[in-house]
């Protein structure tokens, strides 16, 4: 069973940074890239930032130039550094990822969530 579990989340002031952490356990072959998600309640999950096995990165525009992913792949393990956080990046942060397999990615799992609250 494939399981995602996040860390590093907590309150900050507006300014400071923040590091999520999302390792995964039961991918027989390893993650095959991952993806941070936010949401806030009464409003749709959106795309933060994302990272290929092999290294390309992508980011929301919103958080261009603040955050920064980064993956330990002998670790199972993906990083999002947040920097210069702002109010509204307050929400719920996912990681989501899939395992990789013989003839491409297998599965879609999600992390349970973890809380970032940024006050002014």
């Amino acid at each position: 069973q494939v399981q995602l579990v996040e860390s590093g989340g907590g309150s900050v002031q507006a300014g400071g940074s923040l590091r999520l952490s999302c390792i995964v356990s039961g991918c027989t072959f390893g993650p095959d890239g991952w993806s941070w998600y936010r949401s806030v309640p009464g409003s749709e999950r959106e795309f933060v930032s994302s990272i290929e096995k092999d290294g390309p990165t992508t980011y929301a525009d919103f958080v261009q130039g603040r955050f920064v992913i980064s993956q330990y792949r002998a670790k199972n393990t993906v990083y999002l550094q947040m920097n210069s956080l702002k109010p509204e990046d307050t929400a719920t942060y996912y990681c989501r990822t899939s395992c990789s397999g013989v003839f491409g990615k297998v599965g879609d799992n999600w992390g349970q969530g973890i809380q970032v609250t940024v006050s002014s």
